[in-house]
């Protein structure tokens, strides 16, 4: 049996885990760079910024966790309040069993709760068994849109008035 609940702030060290183990199998370990504290902070603080479920599979032990979900509220200016999926991992013993799906129904039926109009994520373009997955929920793949990103030094760069090189407008 398959039980989803929301995590709470004495899960945050397996919240860790589980992050590093999608970045794992993500080809990304070294990029983990989210604290225990930062994690506590940001989702139990007095502003919240995500959410997160944790799917726990019955065994004779009690609920063994095998899965997470993390989210969070965005705004497009074309539909209004929408949930972005940023996370949703499977430990690999615990796959083919219906947990990500039961994972994503959950998410889903938050997202409609609270009116949202889309409930969106991203998919590595090599992940051909997520791809299929997410398909077969009749999920869209946006292949004319690029995801762009800033970090670290470049954010502090664009932060300060411009970036390393100027762009042209």
């Amino acid at each position: 049996m398959i039980r989803i609940r929301s995590a709470t702030p004495a899960d945050v060290p397996l919240m860790r885990e589980l992050i590093h183990e999608l970045a794992t199998y993500e080809r990304e370990p070294h990029s983990v760079q989210i604290t225990e504290e930062q994690l506590l902070q940001d989702g139990f603080g007095p502003e919240r910024y995500y959410e997160c479920l944790i799917a726990e599979v019955e065994t004779e032990n009690g609920g063994t966790p095998a899965a997470f979900a993390l989210f969070f509220p965005i705004y497009s200016t074309w539909r209004g309040c929408s949930l972005h999926l940023e996370d949703l991992f499977v430990r690999p013993q615990f796959r083919g069993h219906g947990i990500g799906k039961a994972l994503l129904i959950r998410v889903a039926a938050i997202a409609v709760e609270r009116g949202c109009a889309r409930l969106q994520w991203d998919v590595l373009a090599w992940n051909q068994p997520a791809i299929d997955f997410y398909r077969s929920l009749d999920a869209t793949m946006l292949d004319e849109w690029r995801r762009m990103r800033v970090t670290d030094e470049a954010l502090a760069a664009l932060a300060a008035g411009g970036a390393k090189t100027e762009a042209k407008a």
